[in-house]
């Protein structure tokens, strides 16, 4: 399953996004380190379901009127503070536990209501767009200081016979959940000493920034934007990059009032329906939250959970099934699963997804939209119905 961890600073709202994604009954506190030990939750995805080009919906648990969520694993891991990479506040538990996600979610308090210690201030004039910078450096100087603790490895097999550098780094680090290939990629993208007695602090970071970049692919997202003043949100293009706004406490009041059968709302839409009487309070609540789903298409939460795998990580959506021309399973279940594969996966590379032995027989596919069989290099798309042919069972 992909791993999502959140990133930011303590009182950034990272639990609250948590709370909202997952529903999981979590502390969430206004003071710095609510979190300490990361919080772990199933979360999802959503994308389109291929039963919406059928005469019937597909009944999947997962399906809602067309709307398709494949679970993903989101973390909520201890907030980062400056100099985390030295070990102050919980820098060096963090950043380990940070280590294990697929992509990270950076979670920012665009309310500038608090420092960049996560402390509430009567007076803002912290700047919140430092913490992207702030928190992309705390990790590279992080990975750096880990690449420099294991360079005495790496110095030790330079002394052995057919040495090589870039397989002996990549080596030494595959213990970081940083795949080989990608080590490999960064180290050709560098100019670096030939031999590790050269090497120095500067190339121990440069090789940090680009394994980061490559490794954990980010999204920014510009947390409490309901209660953000007007002069941070006209400062949101100047980031150079696409952020995502986000109200993560309006996500979670609308998932707990679908909970209560007050409204029918499902994550990641624009508006929602009430379907209950409402008292005063709940209503002006609720225009609250209306009016700023209006101005930016939602609360943010579902759409960055989105951004972060179809687009960070370029993944794509694949829906395997047995039998091509009712799209079912053996027990005839329609679009029984929903598989998340890297872009450029082939059917093969589905067939081992589905099961090891599968893709060990695996013999060839068919593409069920079309009724015709694919070639073993073709390239899934998203929302692919692709039946497996296999020798097993």
């Amino acid at each position: 399953m992909i791993v999502l961890a959140l990133a930011g600073k303590p009182n950034a709202g990272k639990s609250t996004f948590f709370k909202a994604a997952t529903l999981a009954d979590i502390e969430i506190a206004d003071y710095p380190f609510t979190t300490i030990e990361p919080n772990r939750g199933v979360a999802y995805v959503r994308t389109k379901c291929p039963c919406e080009d059928m005469d019937t919906r597909c009944e999947n648990s997962h399906c809602q009127e067309g709307k398709r969520y494949i679970p993903i694993e989101l973390i909520d891991v201890a907030g980062l503070v400056p100099d985390a990479h030295r070990g102050r506040g919980l820098g060096n538990k963090f950043l380990d536990d940070l280590m294990n996600a697929d992509a990270i979610i950076n979670i920012i308090d665009f309310s500038g209501e608090t420092n960049e210690e996560g402390e509430k201030i009567e007076n803002p004039e912290y700047d919140p767009l430092n913490e992207v910078v702030f928190i992309r450096e705390e990790i590279d100087l992080w990975l750096a200081g880990v690449i420099r603790r294991n360079w005495g490895s790496v110095e030790r097999l330079a002394r052995g016979p057919n040495f090589n550098m870039e397989k002996s780094i990549a080596s030494v680090l595959s213990g970081l959940g940083i795949k080989s290939r990608d080590i490999l990629s960064c180290l050709r993208k560098i100019e670096y000493p030939p031999m590790p007695s050269g090497w120095e602090d500067s190339d121990y970071e440069q090789l940090a920034r680009l394994l980061r970049k490559m490794s954990k692919p980010s999204i920014v997202v510009a947390n409490k934007i309901d209660v953000a003043p007007g002069e941070n949100i006209e400062r949101l293009g100047d980031m150079g990059e696409e952020i995502s706004v986000v109200a993560a406490q309006y996500e979670l009041i609308l998932r707990k009032g679908k909970g209560r059968g007050i409204i029918q709302y499902d994550p990641g839409d624009s508006t929602f329906e009430v379907i209950k009487e409402l008292t005063e309070e709940q209503e002006v609540g609720l225009d609250k939250i209306e009016n700023m789903m209006k101005e930016y298409g939602g609360t943010g939460v579902q759409n960055s959970l989105n951004r972060a795998v179809y687009e960070m990580m370029r993944m794509i959506t694949v829906f395997p099934v047995e039998n091509e021309s009712h799209w079912t399973d053996g027990k005839g279940n329609k679009l029984p699963d929903a598989y998340l594969m890297s872009s450029g996966s082939t059917p093969r590379d589905l067939a081992y997804e589905v099961h090891t032995d599968i893709g060990e027989g695996y013999l060839y596919a068919v593409d069920a939209r079309s009724n015709r069989r694919i070639s073993e290099d073709y390239e899934l798309k998203e929302g692919d119905v692709i039946k497996i042919v296999s020798t097993a069972k």
